[in-house]
């Protein structure tokens, strides 16, 4: 019984309602920018909220098993101010500043500033003081931290793309381009063993990294951290993967750093500013390098580019995917939205397109427009 209490204070954290809530705002405000830019929606609007938890359940299970397994002990006080800067993160929609690199260090922060200036918050059921740092207990939260960064980057990679939302802005020229908007949150229940008597009185000999107490104790808690980029010059599909690898290289060097810091402590503290910096750096790196150059979907002058597909459309079911020109409907040469609609109607029983590819290829595509197919093809084009 008292193991299930522990476990279940996750449902009396806050940050667990506050980003369910922000899921679901995520997913209303881009329907709702897609409908007033495109007419329709392009993405199902629960996708964020269903991804909340979906996209990184097996981790949680995985990490709770090897956090709580090795003893990865944790101060209550850093789970507290890593509650307050997670909620700040949720309301303030700022998800750039969602790596969960900056919260963990924002967390150590928090409660060194307020123990040292002697500021303190009343939250009911505890008064939250601060706390003094300590390298015992950084070294555990900088090997979570690290553990974590290399999920968020694992996620960002399979998922960036997934639900990026098309924007339409001005082109050098003064043409419409296309860009793509990619904002997610994950949320991640995890196992994490804090000081107090749960884990001890069934489990004496339990492995630790000691920071004073001689009882443990369990709790489920509900790790919350955030993605937002813009994919400008390069297709969604391959810039999120890169920044996901990018992102786990940072995590990766976290842990490193961390499982060092077992032999010279201080490295915990050092892990986590050069996670922090180099975190920085992968966004400011991306973010550069994608307002150089070219829009990657931009009005052409000899076919139709594709800004996005509809899900379940004639369209879809014909593999278009984002960024792709359609050269030809029915062997008649398109360079608006406008021809190609009209083109569809010379055979729309057997529609006949000729795509050139993101490698420049020529491939052919053909299908069958019903009547009752919505939007006629599914497809959501630049002119």
């Amino acid at each position: 019984m008292d193991a299930l209490l522990d476990i279940g204070r996750i449902f009396i954290n806050p940050v667990f309602y506050i980003a369910l809530i922000a899921a679901v705002l995520l997913g209303y405000f881009r329907v709702k920018k897609e409908r007033k830019t495109f007419r329709t929606r392009v993405v199902w609007g629960g996708t964020e909220f269903a991804g909340l938890l979906k996209d990184g359940f097996l981790f949680a299970i995985i990490l709770s098993i090897l956090f709580a397994g090795v003893g990865l002990v944790v101060p209550m006080e850093w789970l507290v101010a890593l509650s307050i800067v997670s909620i700040i993160m949720l309301i303030s929609g700022v998800y750039q500043m969602g790596s969960f690199i900056y919260l963990s260090l924002a967390a150590v922060a928090l409660g060194w500033l307020m123990r040292t200036n002697a500021w303190s918050i009343d939250l009911g059921f505890l008064q939250f003081q601060g706390y003094f740092l300590s390298w015992e207990w950084l070294v555990p939260v900088a090997l979570i931290t690290g553990a974590f960064v290399v999920l968020e980057g694992w996620l960002v990679r399979k998922y960036g793309a997934v639900s990026a939302s098309p924007r339409l802005e001005k082109a050098p020229r003064g043409l419409m381009a296309a860009v793509y908007k990619s904002k997610r949150l994950w949320l991640i229940p995890v196992l994490l063993v804090v000081p107090g008597s749960l884990v001890e009185s069934y489990a004496p000999y339990w492995p630790q990294l000691p920071i004073g107490e001689s009882s443990l104790s369990l709790i489920l808690f509900p790790i919350v951290f955030g993605f937002q980029s813009l994919a400008r010059k390069t297709m969604p599909i391959y810039l999120f993967p890169r920044i996901g690898k990018a992102i786990m290289i940072v995590g990766g060097v976290v842990v490193v750093l961390a499982l060092l810091a077992l032999l010279w402590q201080p490295l915990a503290f050092a892990a986590l500013i050069i996670g922090a910096l180099g975190r920085f750096g992968v966004a400011i790196y991306f973010a550069a390098k994608e307002r150089q150059g070219n829009h990657a979907v931009t009005p052409q002058a000899l076919g139709v580019m594709i800004v996005d597909v509809l899900p379940d459309s004639p369209a879809d079911k014909m593999g278009l995917i984002r960024g792709e020109v359609i050269r030809k409907v029915n062997g008649l040469s398109v360079s608006n939205e406008s021809e190609l609609y009209e083109a569809i109607q010379v055979n729309a029983a057997h529609c006949r397109l000729e795509v050139l590819d993101h490698n420049r290829e020529v491939r052919l595509r053909q299908h069958v427009i019903f009547r009752h197919d919505h939007h006629r093809l599914g497809l959501i084009v630049v002119n």
